[in-house]
């Protein structure tokens, strides 16, 4: 069993290792401080609510790596140069960086409010941008050949499928956040940053509560995943550690989906239509 652990260590292990998470104190962003958190790495969490964050420390208190709460407004830009700063002020590197924090909004096409679009796009994709800009000096710091920093954006599977409504931009945000990861991949791998983006299928959290709440709803999203159910933390856990661990140092500029396979699913019935 020790020889296990230790093998499995070397691959996915992030003792000594600094992370970020943007919205890390509830949903998807808990569940990936608590996978960081238990492979060993000192994470900041931060939000606009600084008592989930808080509440997150507390209930992580017992895994390996510590948990520190702060709070940070993202809609702004002075919030995200806030943010940039006081993680500089506490430390010199920053081994990783998941960009989580985002916003949906919901309403019919020809309704949809300019003011809505704008909040989903500044939060979704400006505030990513612009706190990974200002984080690159402690990104680089931290990066070696061998041992890259590591930028992890959340995507969506909204973002790589053609469905909108009535989400419209949170859908053409999570695209721009697709391919924002690939500038970036390009960008940043000659100071040793890996960047990818973790497309995410339905998954529990206060964002899908309207549809994951609701029995006939839950059911009705459930049978459009090809694995029919919902993702789980140990889902977003494996695949979070594998890209921020030694296992994951060689690869940059991918979209994972992580989905149940329905970016590969097949339009039903086509097999019939081509045996005629």
């Amino acid at each position: 069993m020790k020889d296990i652990e230790t093998y499995l260590a070397s691959l996915f292990g992030l003792q000594g290792r600094k992370a970020l998470v943007t919205g890390g104190g509830s949903g998807i962003g808990l569940m990936i401080t608590r996978a960081l958190a238990g492979a060993g790495a000192d994470v900041y969490i931060a939000s606009r609510r600084l008592e989930a964050c808080e509440k997150a420390a507390t209930d992580l208190a017992d895994l390996p790596g510590s948990v520190i709460p702060l709070q940070a407004d993202l809609q702004s830009e002075d919030g995200v140069n806030a943010l940039a700063a006081a993680i500089a002020d506490d430390t010199e590197k920053l081994d990783i960086l998941v960009n989580n924090s985002g916003r949906s909004w919901g309403a019919p096409l020809e309704q949809f409010p300019w003011s809505a679009w704008q909040d989903v796009m500044n939060l979704n994709v400006t505030a990513q941008f612009t706190l990974t800009r200002q984080l690159i000096p402690l990104l680089t710091a931290a990066g070696k050949p061998d041992q890259p920093a590591r930028v992890i954006n959340i995507g969506s599977v909204m973002g790589t499928m053609p469905h909108g409504f009535p989400a419209y931009s949170y859908s053409a945000s999570k695209a721009a956040v697709h391919h924002l990861t690939r500038i970036l991949a390009n960008e940043l791998a000659d100071r040793a940053i890996t960047v990818n983006a973790i497309a995410p299928g339905p998954f529990p959290s206060g964002m899908t509560a309207f549809f994951t709440e609701d029995p006939e709803t839950a059911s009705a999203v459930e049978q459009a995943v090809p694995l029919a159910r919902f993702g789980k933390p140990e889902d977003m856990a494996g695949l979070i550690l594998c890209l921020c661990g030694a296992g994951g140092a060689y690869i940059s500029g991918a979209i994972v989906p992580l989905d149940g396979g329905m970016t590969a699913f097949r339009t039903p019935g086509i097999e019939q239509g081509l045996s005629h």
